[in-house]
């Protein structure tokens, strides 16, 4: 009986599995944790009005370098001042036509009413740091 106990314990290729498992089940909750839609119509006009510079994202929920950019800004707002950060998923069509996006991970930057940087695909944190330092 033992025997049998330690032979399914120290199964090499069943306890790869389970591992690999795992580690997808771990890192697809990770990513899907922080999406969710922050913009509204109201928090954007606001933050324009108050002379803020205003960065938008979009995401997809499946998509990974959506999730690690978010992450990205969600740093980046706490280490700069006077930013306000929203989000939103690219298949709302409203939000997206409201803006002229079309895919996910599309950054947009406003300043004084205007946008003042977009960019399409995933962007590292030192191009984002760095517009983002271009227009404070």
């Amino acid at each position: 009986m033992y025997y049998n106990i330690l032979k399914f314990v120290y199964n090499p290729p069943l306890m790869r599995k389970i591992f690999v498992f795992i580690c997808f089940i771990f890192a697809f909750t990770t990513n899907v944790m922080a999406k969710e839609t922050t913009y509204t119509k109201e928090l954007f006009d606001k933050a324009l009005a108050d002379g803020k510079v205003v960065v938008v994202s979009s995401w997809v929920k499946y998509c990974t370098s959506c999730a690690s950019q978010m992450k990205v800004l969600d740093k980046a707002k706490n280490d700069f001042d006077n930013i306000e950060y929203f989000k939103f998923d690219v298949t709302n069509k409203e939000i997206a036509k409201f803006f002229n996006v079309q895919y996910q991970t599309t950054l947009l930057i406003f300043k004084d009413n205007k946008e003042v940087y977009r960019s399409i695909g995933e962007t590292t944190k030192e191009l984002i740091y760095d517009a983002l330092k271009s227009v404070i």
